[in-house]
Order: C-alpha cells, then structure tokens, then sequence
C-alpha cells in the first residue's frame, strides 16, 4: 500500500502525516524482527490496511498513532515469526537473513528515548549487520520481539508486555536471555577501516585464484554459508575450514563473466558480484581481529532484490 497524501489529505485523515512520518521506523522493526526486507514490508502494508480497515470514530479513540502502528506491527512479526521455522524447515538450503545496502535508513528509531541502562542497548547500525541477525535467528519468536523492541528501540517493558502479552517481568526475562546469546556470541569488532582492508585483499586473492593468500587471511576454523533458496546452485551446508572454502571459492571465481566490487552490506564491508550489471550475489563478513570468521553468500534472486 503506497500512501500519497494529496490536496485535502490532511483534513479528511488528519493521521496521514503522522502515519507516512512512522512509515521508515516501522519498516526498521519489522526488518530486525524478520530478517527479510520484503516480509517488512509486507507487514507494514498490512499495519496500514488494519487502520484504514477502522472507523473514524475508531481511529480518533487511539490516544496515540504511533504506539499503535509499532504495537499491531510488532504482533504481527510475531505472529510470523512464530511459523517461521516451519518455513525454514522447508526451505532448500541454509537460510540467511536478506542482505540490505547502504545502512543510512537502516538506523532510525525511536527518537529522544534514553530510557533504561545503556549498558543493555544495542545501538542501531549494529543491530542490522548480519552476524547480530544470524544470532537473532537461533531465538524464540517471544525473546527476539522483546529483545528489539526493548535493547534496540528502547520501549519500556510495559509497552513491550503489552505487545508481546506477558507480563513486564517475563519480557524483562526475555530480554535477558536474549542479551546473553548475543554478547555469547559476540566477538569484539576491528575498526571499520580495518575490516575493509581485510575484504578487499580478500576480494583481490579471490579474483587473483590465490588460495594460499585466501587461507592467510581466513580464521583456519571459518564457516562460508550459501543462500541459494532452491532457485540457483549453492552448497546446501555451511563450508568449514579455510582450505576448503579458498579451495571452493577460487574453483567459482571468474565464473560466468562476473564483477566483484566493494560495498556496504548490513553496515559492513562486504562485496557485491554482477554479471552484465546485474546483481548475482551479495557477500556479508565477520571479521575477527584480523581474519574473516564467517561469510555469508545470499545467491537466491528473491532476497536480492533491494540491490538491483
């Protein structure tokens, strides 16, 4: 659903501007919750037509518009969440959250909230890159809900109680379960220029079919996972080990007349394969201190959408 406000919007919805102005915060939440870019968008079209679907008498008893759309926005992801491990149980392949480009709309949020100990927040640009996503993806519907809305949006927990329908301590519980897979998880991060220098020697070892000078600058217990969704050809498992992942990219590089070129992925270094300028491939990293930990190459075309 595209909303155009047009002569006279304002006074027959006089929601409208406060509704397009929620539009980009919701399309972030919904992001983070689901890891897919085009089920954000669904559910945000979807929180729109349940409030067109009111009366207006409706619509003017909602104290407050925003909290409203955040609220059936957010049950909404978890009501997909919910199904979405049968869905990942029959998806061909390993599943990896879909890779979005520059970041700059990817961190917005809930404006002049700074509630709550800063020690427990996840700031924005972070909460986007895909190794946080890939973590977000091993927690229940009820913790990931929690844990965003609480530790990335920073909404109290009686909000996030409301939302999810427990009570403020079990969402407090929740969150706290959460953070602790994620700092579990975690490990610290080089500097931004650091980790583009390692992805693009990598790059250039890549395209120059180096493989002693890949496995120089892979973790020797690296995983590369491939996202293929069933449409094209990737490895159906994660490949472990720095021999045999340089040994399985150089045996691919150059392949069908592709072009690799630098880019943000997630808010991280990452690369961007083409052939005849469009978008095959999208490659997300880790990088630990000053090797690539893990890679994740996202191949299905439906996940690549945002790129072309």
């Amino acid at each position: 659903m595209t909303i155009q406000p047009g002569p006279g919007d304002s006074r027959l919805d006089p929601h409208l501007s406060v509704i397009v102005s929620e539009r980009r915060r919701l399309l972030n939440l919904a992001y983070r919750l689901l890891g897919s870019l085009s089920e954000a968008e669904d559910v945000v079209q979807e929180t729109y037509a349940r409030w067109y679907a009111m009366s207006r008498p409706q619509q003017q008893a909602v104290e407050s518009v925003g909290a409203w759309l955040t609220t059936v926005a957010s049950r909404i992801c978890l009501s997909l969440l919910g199904s979405a491990r049968a869905r990942r149980e029959r998806y061909v392949g390993e599943w990896v959250p879909e890779p979005v480009p520059e970041p700059a709309e990817w961190i917005t949020g809930r404006p002049g909230d700074t509630t709550g100990d800063p020690a427990d927040r996840i700031t924005l640009d972070e909460s986007v890159n895909m190794a946080f996503l890939v973590v977000l993806e091993s927690m229940t519907p009820a913790e990931r809900v929690a844990f965003i809305l609480h530790d990335v949006f920073r909404y109290p927990f009686a909000e996030v109680a409301d939302i999810v329908g427990r009570t403020p301590a079990a969402c407090r519980q929740l969150a706290s379960s959460a953070r602790r897979r994620i700092r579990a998880a975690q490990a610290p991060t080089p500097p931004t220029a650091q980790q583009a220098r390692i992805v693009r020697d990598f790059k250039q070892a890549w395209e120059a079919k180096d493989v002693n000078a890949l496995i120089g600058l892979l973790d020797p217990d690296a995983t590369a996972t491939g996202d293929g969704g069933g449409v094209v050809t990737a490895s159906l498992a994660p490949i472990e080990g720095a021999g045999r992942i340089a040994r399985f990219l150089t045996g691919r590089a150059g392949a069908g007349g592709l072009t690799v070129r630098e880019c943000t992925v997630n808010g991280r270094p990452g690369l961007v394969a083409q052939s005849d300028g469009v978008t095959v491939s999208v490659y997300a990293f880790d990088v630990v201190g000053d090797r690539i930990k893990r890679i994740w190459a996202v191949l299905n075309p439906d996940k690549l959408r945002p790129w072309t």
